[in-house]
């Protein structure tokens, strides 16, 4: 088992339609399906709570599914949560082995602080990268200390870890630096209002 997969119990599925999947979210469940591989899509279901556990703050968490005796490591590819309330809905895994690499999108993280009198904007919130199975990185840190105005941070010059490629396309702007807006730049047209309606008496 890979060191950083989270093993979640699964059992297969025999009830499907909406009512099935209610039923089973009443009782603690989740529905999921796992596929690729050129396999036959299987319908599963897993105990919410660990799987929200395993899936909080990971979008491409790496998973140990234990289904009736048999192991099946996959990477989480989509996650239905509650729009109101904690809860994963639904989830589709899809299957990897340990020696091959697969694309995901990772989720971009600033770090630092820029130049004096600046700000930054995020201009791309996700890096898509195509990553070993069993270390693909949780966040792509952009670290911006120091960054003077009119500076932009393309995937280019992103720091990736080893073995990690950028599939997005290199000049592709992720974060750029600007000068902050200057307090009371809306002061000369206040003045200029104010010498009309001085005028105007």
């Amino acid at each position: 088992m890979p060191t950083n997969a989270i093993a979640l119990d699964a059992t297969e599925r025999t009830e499907f339609g909406k009512g099935s999947s209610r039923r089973a979210r009443r009782a603690g469940q989740v529905p999921a399906v796992v596929y690729g591989h050129g396999t036959e899509p299987r319908h599963l279901l897993l105990d919410e709570h660990a799987t929200r556990l395993a899936l909080r703050g990971n979008e491409n968490a790496l998973v140990e599914l234990n289904v009736d005796g048999e192991t099946l490591l996959a990477i989480a590819k989509d996650v239905q949560r509650h729009p109101i309330r904690p809860g994963v809905q639904h989830v589709d895994f899809l299957l990897v082995n340990r020696n091959e690499k697969v694309e995901v999108e990772v989720p971009v993280v600033v770090t630092g602080e820029p130049a004096p009198g600046t700000i930054h904007m995020i201009e791309l919130a996700h890096v898509l990268i195509s990553a070993p199975a069993i270390s693909i990185p949780e966040t792509i840190d952009v670290d911006i200390t120091g960054i003077e105005a009119g500076t932009a941070v393309r995937v280019a010059d992103l720091v990736l870890p080893e073995g990690v490629e950028a599939v997005t396309e290199a000049d592709t702007d992720v974060v750029n630096v600007a000068a902050e807006a200057v307090a009371g730049s809306e002061a000369p047209a206040e003045a200029a209002e104010g010498d009309a309606a001085a005028e105007s008496e």
